[in-house]
């Protein structure tokens, strides 16, 4: 099991816990909006750590972008396997095609 994966399964096992004994439990009990300002306020601090060029900030920044995103997706009920399956889905498909497709 990857890191990814065990945060996933953290994540999804916190859900139902008291909100003042977890940060996870507490950002999904206030819903999927607040889920999605923290994963928005977290993408632009990685956006800014990536401009100033500190690969050290830039990769703590990423692993909250991507813990952020989880719990942004779990308050909408998307797991990491449907992520992981739209990802296979696209496996080997060129970006241009999969965005025209997306278009069209």
């Amino acid at each position: 099991m990857s890191a990814l994966e065990r945060l996933a399964a953290t994540i999804a096992e916190r859900a139902g816990a008291d909100p003042d004994s977890s940060w996870t439990a507490k950002l999904l009990a206030k819903g999927p909006e607040k889920c999605a300002e923290k994963f928005g306020e977290e993408a632009i601090e990685a956006v800014i750590e990536a401009v100033k060029g500190d690969a050290d900030r830039l990769t703590s920044e990423a692993a909250d972008v991507l813990y952020h995103l989880l719990v942004m997706c779990a308050a909408r009920g998307v797991t990491l396997a449907q992520i992981n399956a739209e990802l296979a889905r696209r496996e080997g498909v060129s970006g241009l095609a999969e965005k025209a497709a997306r278009d069209a």
